[in-house]
Formats: C-alpha cells, structure tokens, sequence
C-alpha cells in the first residue's frame, strides 16, 4: 500500500489495486472561519495549502468520508469533486448530505462493505470523552473508523477522529491491523479535554500494537489542534518509537 498525507485528515490511498480518497478538505488556505467554540478560533482554516495539485486528487477510484464535519468534508470537496465518483459514506444521514450536493453513487458502509476486491470493515469511534459528549455530543456527532483488507495487502486501520478508548483496543484486538493510521492532533474544545487522540492515547495504542507500523495524521491544518508534528517526533523519540510510529510531513507517501 502507498499511503500519502495530503493535509489534515485527507489521504490518498493506494490499496488492493484500488485507488482512495479520505475525508477530502480541498479548500483553497483560509477559505472558511475558525471552528466557533474552540481554541484559536480566530484562526482561518485551512491553515496551510494544500501540498498537491488539486486535480491529482480527483484520479481516484472512490471516495471515503468517516464523517461531514468540514474539516474532513468542505465545500470545496462537495463542489469540485467529479460527481460520478463513488463515496462512502458511514451513515444513511451523511449519504443524504453528500447526496444533496449532487454525487451520484453515494453508498454507506456496513460493518463489512467489499468494494472491487477491497473489504471495508466499518469500526466505531468516539469523538471526545464521555464527558464531552456528554456537553456537546450534538454538535460533535457520530463518526467511525475503517480497516481495510486484501489478500496481498497489510491489514490496514484508519482510525478516525476519535479519542483512544475501549471500543479501539477492541478493533485492534478484533482485527490485528499491521498499519494504524491515526488522528492524533489533539483538537481541542475550549477548556475541554481533546476531541481527537493526543499523544497520550498515541502511546497507548502503540503499547496496544507493539508490531503495527503507525502513521500520525490530522496534524497542524486546522485551528484547533494543539499537537505540532515536532512536538510528537520528540516524544516518539523518547520513547523509542520513531521507527514505527511515523509522522509523515504534508505530501509525504508512505509504502507499507
């Protein structure tokens, strides 16, 4: 598999001879506002460009969306994506909002979704701790995750924006991924704990995965992530991890 971090939460994957986008923010740096209620919100987002052209992103066999919130689903996706394009999407909610925006073969996931060779195996996911769903659970919604698997491919899983917790030890258990990627930015609410993995959780699910390669992703792209990848790199170092667990600058593929 060739895995490439475009920006944020987006990758373009190459899997099972088929060819993914993920959770596609195409906007040109500073289109939209900072996210309201969250730390720098003053902040535009994007906060960097894209490190592609746009139009290599659109040569793709099928689109995947974990959920719609417009870091990982903006106007620019639903605007200038080819609308012929499959899209995944985790729920008959969200299938509907992509749908509205004019795509034509708009499919949902099931827990086990085989698309030309490649099963997609939806997990679940957390958006915060149950304190924080428990305050703001409508605005952060349901999201899920995907681990993805081929006869002559590493068992990949793609975690999603959630916090590590009981449901992700189970899918590793579950699945014995051999490739995790990670939403590890450590966004965060205003005085609240993180709505995605920190570094902490990071930490944990490599104990939990002692033989996976790891791939950190969703890093330094919006207003309110807090983990810089320098940052990450320094304590992956300590810890004597900088050889599994990756952090993989925008543009930089990854071959697994």
């Amino acid at each position: 598999m060739h895995c490439t971090q475009i920006r944020n939460a987006t990758l373009r994957l190459d899997y099972g001879g088929q060819r993914f986008l993920i959770d596609p923010m195409l906007a040109d740096q500073g289109a939209f506002p900072g996210f309201a209620g969250t730390m720098h919100s003053e902040t535009a987002n994007p906060t960097v460009p894209l490190p592609v052209p746009l139009e290599q992103l659109f040569d793709v066999d099928a689109v995947l969306v974990t959920h719609t919130h417009p870091d990982h689903w903006d106007e620019a996706a639903r605007t200038l994506l080819p609308k012929d394009l499959p899209v995944f999407a985790q729920n008959e909610r969200d299938a509907a909002e992509i749908r509205t925006a004019g795509f034509l073969d708009v499919r949902v996931l099931g827990e086990r979704t085989d698309f030309c060779g490649v099963t997609l195996n939806k997990t679940v996911g957390r958006h915060g701790s149950a304190q924080v769903l428990a305050k703001y659970g409508a605005v952060l919604g349901e999201v899920c995750g995907i681990v993805f698997q081929h006869p002559q491919e590493k068992t990949l899983y793609l975690a999603g924006d959630t916090v590590w917790y009981e449901e992700v030890a189970a899918t590793l258990e579950r699945h014995r991924p051999e490739v995790i990627i990670v939403n590890c930015g450590d966004a965060r609410l205003l005085g609240d704990q993180p709505i995605i993995m920190n570094e902490q959780d990071l930490l944990a699910l490599a104990a939990a995965a002692p033989r996976a390669t790891i791939m950190a992703s969703h890093l330094e792209a919006v207003n309110h992530a807090s983990v810089t990848r320098a940052h990450l790199r320094a304590v992956l170092a300590e810890h004597g991890l900088s050889d599994r667990v990756l952090v993989p600058a925008d543009g930089e593929t990854i071959v697994c």
